[in-house]
């Protein structure tokens, strides 16, 4: 089963979260920060949204930086993917 976002949705898949601080402190499940770095996995279309056209920045592959609590998530066949509109994503990693 493949996700198809609409319009200007985009599905990402979030990086794991750091396990340890820089010191080496290791941290528990609650203590961890939620990752805002990213992977593109799929891209809507663009369009016109809220009456105005939305044209895609972002492709399938990039490297992203998303809003801290940006979008839905969603399970599907055992991974999480989360579901953002193109203007939740802040960057493009290169």
């Amino acid at each position: 089963m493949t996700i198809k976002p609409l319009l200007d949705r985009v599905v990402i898949k979030m990086e794991e979260a750091e396990e340890t601080t820089k010191s080496g402190i290791v941290l528990a499940g609650p203590a961890k920060e939620k990752p805002q770095f990213a992977s593109v996995v799929a891209v809507g279309p663009g369009g016109i949204v809220d009456g105005k056209e939305v044209v895609m920045y972002v492709k399938i592959g990039d490297k992203v930086i998303t809003s801290k609590y940006a979008g839905t998530e969603v399970k599907l066949d055992g991974e999480e993917y989360t579901i953002v509109r193109q203007g939740d994503i802040l960057a493009v990693v290169e």
